[in-house]
């Protein structure tokens, strides 16, 4: 027996070639040399139908070739080799031809996928044959006379005619009445008749014409002069008169005068009380009046289980002893503050809750206070001293109520404290004259004048120079308010007004802000990483605009103008310049000539100052239109400014 070589790892000195040859290689997989112990393998025989592209089993490469060798190759490997398949290669790969769809399945194909133009079957009647081509549907008809043949018809000849009429002479209605003829009513006329000569009816005789009757060719006097003979005519035939007209009984007119009227007036009612009456009938006003007269047994029930106003529906009480007032359950009394005093943190003493109905009486008092004064008086000075009957520069509650009475306003005692209190900020008990400017008056509408500056601030006497200060001739110098209480009108503004008053109640505790206030801030806004942002903007301003934009692009990153612009256009867009122009970079000499042709005309030196303010609020130094305006504004500012302050 031969004894079996098996490759131990180790290097082996001096061989031969032959023995160089048959030594076995590095490789996962090493065959044995021929022993007859083992069993031989078989011969594998390459497979007839493999698809071109698959590999065969016996051909398949060692997946492992590395530094280990394989100690045992006469041992049978174990597992089952499989082939490695489809390559990508193969995959990728057009097999031709292609293969045909069988027809039993084209059909089926057909009908649910169309080739393009083809008309759908159904796979039922696939293969019958077409005769829808071939069909016609309806009873042929006939071509009958043209139009043109009976609009204008072919002349016929003499015979011809005489054959037409001897066949349409069969009817009786050629007889009475042929085509194309007279009727011949000999017949029917009694014989001997002279039918040139002879004439029936009653001749008419012409007398006036519709006009005539309509529009008589006569003056306005004898118009009237004939309407009232008729009338006297019908008066006395038809007891006819006109509208207003009273009737003649033919008293002795010297006992009775024409104009004297009798009997009694008939009652007028501008509410239409006698239209109402004149809709019913005369029995269902009587109804209404009588008394009605209820079954006791359906008064009781009425009685025990409808509801009646101001009282609680009981249908037990009969059977419960208990007192008519008792209530069932817990009685929850409400909170003496509201969501808004909580907001607004006011003390419990100046809680709001359940106090609508008073502050809606104070609110509407205060209203027509304020329009009495805005119509009766030109100045706020001219309404105080009109309410201030002692000329002590206050208001007292008795000064207040007799000012309410001259304004037509009757309030009661409680209603005139609550608007006293309402006005006394101050607490004090009197009004003075800067609570009286601001909570019964509409001050911004009275703009302080020269002499009521004089008078309120420095307590003088106004001059009576002018028309307008002379009501105030008779008023007593006193100090109304202080030189602090003077605020412009608007910021930089020369018009002045009162300051505004505040009530406790309308103060905002100063470290109470919204939610949304702080999000929606123009200064000082919340960033957006502070906040969740769910969806996406419309307005797509967080993410750059394209330097080419798709024509599919419908994305709106802020360059495009909304709905009001699109409606109220602006003057610039309306001449064809846009935004895009304003923020535009523009050189020197361009920002000059652009300055020139609207007007601004500049000297060099105000020029070169103009462009490095311009200038400046850029980090690169660019100038763009919006830039020059902005710097232009700024020097116009500055300029009224100075103009305002210096004295």
């Amino acid at each position: 027996m031969d004894s079996v070589k098996v490759d131990i790892g180790l290097p082996i000195a001096d061989r031969s070639n032959e023995t160089k040859e048959l030594e076995p290689q590095m490789g996962l997989v090493i065959e044995p040399p021929q022993n007859q112990f083992v069993e031989q393998p078989k011969e594998q025989k390459e497979p007839e139908n493999i698809e071109p592209g698959v590999e065969p089993p016996h051909c398949i490469r060692p997946i492992y070739s590395g530094k280990y060798f394989d100690r045992m190759p006469c041992w049978p490997i174990a597992g089952k080799v499989k082939p490695v398949g489809y390559r990508v290669a193969t995959c990728l790969t057009e097999k031709l031809p292609r293969l045909i769809t069988p027809p039993e399945a084209k059909k089926y194909f057909n009908f649910r996928y169309p080739p393009p133009g083809e008309e759908r079957i159904f796979y039922g009647r696939a293969n019958d044959p077409q005769v829808a081509p071939y069909l016609t549907h309806g009873i042929s008809s006939k071509s009958s006379i043209s139009a043109r043949t009976l609009v204008n018809p072919q002349p016929i000849s003499k015979f011809q005619q005489l054959i037409k009429d001897k066949k349409e002479s069969l009817y009786l209605s050629n007889q009475r009445a042929p085509l194309g003829r007279s009727q011949d009513q000999t017949p029917g006329l009694p014989k001997g008749l002279d039918i040139l000569n002879t004439t029936f009816g009653t001749a008419v005789i012409k007398d006036f014409s519709a006009r005539e009757v309509v529009n008589p060719p006569k003056s306005h006097e004898e118009v009237l002069k004939e309407g009232n003979e008729g009338h006297d005519l019908y008066v006395v035939t038809h007891n006819a008169y006109y509208a207003g007209e009273a009737k003649n009984r033919k008293y002795n007119t010297s006992s009775f005068q024409k104009s004297n009227l009798f009997g009694v007036p008939t009652p007028h009612y501008n509410n239409g009380k006698n239209m109402a009456k004149s809709l019913y009938w005369l029995h269902e006003l009587q109804m209404k009046k009588g008394s009605k007269i209820v079954s006791k047994r359906v008064d009781d029930f009425n009685e025990k289980f409808q509801h009646k106003l101001g009282r609680v529906l009981d249908p037990v009480a009969d059977t419960m002893n208990i007192p008519p007032g008792y209530t069932f359950g817990g009685c929850l009394h409400p909170e003496i503050y509201g969501a808004g005093d909580l907001i607004h943190n006011r003390p419990l003493a100046e809680c709001l809750r359940g106090k609508d109905r008073q502050r809606a009486m104070i609110a509407a008092v205060r209203h027509h206070l304020k329009k009495f004064n805005y119509q009766n008086f030109d100045s706020l000075l001219e309404a105080f001293h009109y309410y201030d009957k002692n000329g002590d520069a206050m208001i007292d509650k008795e000064e207040l109520l007799g000012a309410c009475h001259q304004a037509n306003l009757r309030l009661d005692t409680k209603l005139l404290d609550q608007l006293f209190d309402y006005c006394d900020v101050d607490n004090d008990g009197m009004i003075n004259y800067l609570e009286f400017a601001n909570f019964l008056n509409w001050k911004d509408t009275f703009l302080l004048k020269d002499y009521e500056k004089r008078v309120i601030i420095k307590g003088r006497k106004p001059d009576c120079a002018s028309p307008s200060e002379a009501n105030l001739e008779k008023m007593e110098s006193t100090l109304l308010i202080q030189p602090e209480d003077l605020v412009p009108k608007e910021p930089g503004s020369s018009e002045q007004t009162l300051r505004t008053l505040l009530r406790p109640s309308d103060k905002v505790s100063h470290y109470y802000k919204t939610t949304s206030s702080e999000i929606n801030a123009v200064v000082g806004a919340v960033p957006s990483i502070c906040y969740p942002i769910f969806g996406v903007p419309t307005i797509r301003s967080d993410i750059p605009v394209p330097r080419i934009r798709r024509v599919s692009d419908r994305t709106n990153y802020g360059e495009e103008g909304d709905a009001y612009s699109l409606l109220y256009p602006n003057i610039f867009a309306q001449k064809g310049v846009y935004e895009n122009d304003f923020f535009q970079a523009r050189s020197k000499e361009e920002i000059k000539k652009i300055l020139c042709n609207i007007g601004v005309l500049l000297s060099e030196e105000e020029f070169e100052y103009v462009w490095n303010l311009a200038s400046k609020k850029h980090h690169r130094g660019e100038v763009c239109v919006e830039t020059i305006r902005n710097a232009l504004d700024e020097l116009r500012q500055r300029d009224l400014t100075k103009c305002h302050t210096d004295p």
